[in-house]
């Protein structure tokens, strides 16, 4: 969701850097790349020792999870260019899911701000795995949620960590960087596919180029 289908990465680093420089501390490009992909727990957890914070956890959660919830609510969604149109595109030929590293709360936000809630057959947050990204868990949960074998499945991406957890889960993974928050070196050369917008992809294509694939097999 975050970077692919809203410009929203931006936000998260934006809250959690007024977040940091309240509590008189500074949030930088490494401590942003440190939390990408994580699960709510797990980004409370970097963030409160990565600043050395004398708060719990859950406190630096709800802070952050208000934060960005209450941009999408005032603000609407920051759209990327053709990106929920491509989303309703697929949808209508193909089951869709989403799976998220974003708070529950944060993901009902970014949905209604869309108007994607009626879209996607199945919603995961990495809060409901064991595992946020760089681990499959959510990318699995999602694909039992569709009744869909994983190695039938392509996710977008558009984070390090995120095509890590992709391919960790056995799915053609298609990056497409976000040009607010680019992804880690290294990132392209490990996606299946690297397009420039989401808007360009055309999945009937993909899965009738893959090695081996049977006539009408989903990816």
């Amino acid at each position: 969701m975050d970077g692919v289908i809203v410009d929203s990465e931006i936000w998260w680093d934006e809250v959690r850097s007024a977040f940091a420089a309240a509590n008189g501390r500074v949030w930088t490009a490494e401590d942003q790349a440190a939390v990408m992909g994580a699960n709510s727990p797990g980004w409370a957890r970097i963030m409160h020792d990565r600043l050395h914070l004398d708060l719990s956890e859950a406190t630096i959660e709800r802070a952050i999870v208000e934060g960005v919830a209450g941009r999408y609510r005032h603000e609407g969604a920051p759209r990327i260019d053709g990106a929920i149109e491509a989303v309703r595109r697929i949808a209508t030929v193909r089951p869709v899911a989403l799976a998220s590293s974003s708070h529950a709360e944060v993901i009902a936000e970014a949905l209604a701000a869309t108007g994607l809630g009626d879209v996607f057959s199945a919603v995961v947050s990495s809060d409901e795995v064991a595992q946020g990204k760089p681990a499959p868990d959510v990318y699995l949960e999602a694909a039992r949620r569709l009744g869909v074998a994983p190695g039938s499945c392509l996710v977008v991406e558009d984070s390090y960590n995120g095509v890590r957890a992709g391919k960790a889960a056995g799915m053609f993974v298609v990056l497409v960087p976000n040009r607010s928050v680019p992804p880690a070196a290294g990132t392209m050369a490990l996606a299946d596919l690297v397009l420039d917008r989401l808007a360009d992809l055309d999945p009937d294509r993909i899965g009738a180029s893959r090695p081996g694939a049977a006539p009408g097999e989903g990816i």
